[in-house]
């Protein structure tokens, strides 16, 4: 008896593993009646199956478990959907991947108006690890402002604001140098919790607008050459750049960059503009 519950699996595992999508769109593929169990609707989150003997099906499609794992980085351009379909026919990621030899879902999302470094894969455990917040995997964004924020108001980031959702903190952050300096700031900042439109809420929470958002790394795994739309395949000593911790001096929590500077301390700003840096190669 004990062996055969060894072989169960929970549905929306199942689903993930084989590439249909990630652990928390299954729950909503099941909560919809869209997959059948051996011919039977299942809406309960919790049903567990085993793959050898039990037929699955999400909207009348058998699925099958994958056979071969991969991992994708993608440069998603701004007004894309992070979805594989969209009833309103808006652009998904979908429509920049091509012939691809296994169905692959989204790794958490970006918003419709941010762009930046997003993964694709059929690898459910794969994805659970990143998107999951006991990881504390590092995501790096760049965000340019509709102003100039203080010292003090960057600080606060640190500390930590309360957003929808709950109370979020940077675990580093510091003013960059994007091209000509004008009247706006472009700022880098590094979250782990990765709640919907996080930096967004952040940046309002001290009082301002983000006009342009990038993610330009998830753990050590950065877009390297690749351009709006091109998406490349990740071997596995890319893959592992996810899970190792940015290679940043993380401020304390009362110091922000120019006050690390005066105090003698190294900075760890960079130049960030990529046409004057090489950026490597994430393959």
């Amino acid at each position: 008896m004990a062996k055969q519950k060894t072989s169960l699996l929970r549905l929306n595992k199942f689903l993930a593993d084989c590439g249909v999508a990630s652990r928390r769109k299954a729950d909503l593929l099941i909560e919809e009646g869209t997959v059948q169990v051996n011919g039977k609707t299942v809406y309960e989150l919790g049903v567990r199956v085993d793959p050898a003997i039990d037929r699955i099906t999400v909207k009348g499609r058998p699925v099958k478990p994958a056979t071969q794992k991969i991992y994708i980085i993608f440069y998603k351009p701004e007004s894309v959907l992070t979805s594989m379909s969209d009833p309103m026919e808006r652009p998904t990621v979908a429509d920049f991947m091509g012939d691809l030899p296994v169905r692959v879902f989204p790794v958490g999302r970006l918003d419709w108006d941010t762009e930046g470094l997003l993964l694709l894969t059929n690898d459910g455990d794969f994805s659970q690890k990143v998107t999951h917040p006991k990881g504390e995997i590092p995501k790096t964004y760049m965000a340019k402002l509709n102003g100039k924020p203080t010292d003090a108001q960057l600080e606060k980031l640190l500390r930590g604001v309360t957003i929808p959702g709950g109370k979020v903190a940077a675990k580093h952050v510091e003013r960059a140098k994007v091209g000509k300096s004008g009247q706006y700031d472009w700022v880098k900042i590094v979250i782990t919790e990765g709640k919907n439109r996080q930096v967004r809420h952040m940046f309002e929470k001290i009082g301002y607008d983000v006009k342009k958002l990038k993610r330009t790394a998830i753990g050590q795994l950065t877009l390297g050459p690749l351009k709006k739309g091109e998406h490349a395949f990740l071997d596995p000593s890319s893959v592992a750049k996810v899970f190792r911790q940015s290679k940043l001096v993380l401020f304390k929590k009362g110091e922000t960059s120019s006050q690390k500077r005066r105090s003698g301390k190294p900075s760890s700003k960079k130049n960030l503009d990529s046409r004057k840096s090489k950026r490597p190669n994430p393959r």
